[in-house]
């Protein structure tokens, strides 16, 4: 039996979405196999939560906790924390200085992949198609006129370093776009200001096992909001996720064969979604790439594999094996 800790919360606000998808995988991890343990990381405390509810503080020295006297250290760590420390790549160094494997990307794939803006300059020097977009920093005064004048409106602003669309906002107007950047700005110091594509947001959730590829089904979200905001991805009603997407094979296919190129040529590991924007003459744009997607009920992730065939313990354990697979 191996002791999994199955770490969640984090530092932002995909907290609750984190602890979600967490008891999801804690309910769902083979229990013949494994052992696991919810550790709940927040900026006050590491602690396991047993099933009676009492916290027990994680020792930081060596990732472990006490039980009854015992010392209990773990044989890999399910990391399931959207955004920061989980998503970036700071947790993921510090599991790398203990020798400890987890289940998502490396520190430095991680810290590449969140900050949108330096992933976007690397995906379009391999000659993906990007959405145009303009990088500000909180340092530097921003000329709102001037982002327009390169930025056609409506365009889309996001913190570059941060998940579930939280402070992300569709701006139309010239007032509309500074209210979005202030706002962007309370919780990131840089921010992207995007394009925006007129088209259908497809994803496509995918992972390595045993060295070969398994892509899923691609998922077509339609939003009922102007756009897949926090609401849209989180409250029931608030779109609806088509899983395989109603486009054709072909452009299936280029949607597989596109993230299964950016998966290995960015050095990605575990599962990983990424999406994009089709447009009506079937262009595809990148938008970004989240290695650790949800697993919660309404996620999308768990959807694609069901309808791959995958039922959840068995995912769960494929992704566990191949991490402890690594293990030095």
């Amino acid at each position: 039996m191996k002791n999994i800790a199955v770490i969640a919360g984090g530092y932002s606000g995909e907290f609750d979405i984190s602890i979600k998808s967490a008891g999801v995988i804690v309910q769902n991890i083979d229990k013949k196999l494994y052992i696991p343990y919810l550790i709940i990381i927040t900026n006050e405390k590491w602690v396991f939560i047993d099933e009676k509810n009492k916290e027990h503080v994680v020792d930081k020295n060596d990732f472990s906790i006490t039980l009854n006297n015992k010392k209990i250290k773990f044989d890999s760590v399910f990391n399931i924390i959207h955004g920061t420390p989980g998503e970036d790549g700071k947790i993921e160094g510090y599991f790398d200085m203990l020798g400890l494997p987890y289940t998502s990307c490396s520190h430095s794939v991680s810290a590449l992949t969140f900050n949108k803006a330096y992933c976007n300059k690397v995906v379009r020097s391999l000659n993906i198609s990007v959405p145009n977009s303009l990088h500000l920093f909180k340092r530097e005064k921003v000329d709102v006129a001037k982002v327009v004048e390169e930025i056609k409106l409506p365009a889309f602003v996001k913190p570059c370093n941060g998940g579930s669309s939280v402070a992300t906002t569709k701006a139309k107007t010239f007032e509309e776009l500074n209210d979005a950047i202030n706002l962007a700005f309370t919780v990131d110091d840089e921010v992207l200001v995007e394009e925006f594509i007129n088209g259908t947001e497809i994803t496509c959730g995918l992972f390595r096992y045993k060295n070969r590829m398994i892509v899923f089904p691609i998922t077509e979200i339609v939003p009922k909001n102007d756009f897949f905001d926090y609401s849209a991805k989180y409250e029931p009603g608030r779109s609806q996720e088509i899983t395989p997407a109603n486009i054709p094979v072909e452009t299936a296919n280029l949607c597989s064969a596109t993230s299964s190129f950016l998966y290995n040529k960015l050095n990605c590991k575990g599962i990983v979604r990424i999406d994009y924007i089709l447009t009506k003459s079937r262009k595809m744009y990148f938008l970004e790439i989240n290695t650790v997607p949800g697993m919660s009920e309404m996620s999308i992730v768990p959807q694609q594999a069901a309808a791959f065939g995958y039922k959840l313990p068995e995912l769960f354990d494929m992704i566990l094996e191949d991490t402890l697979s690594q293990k030095k």
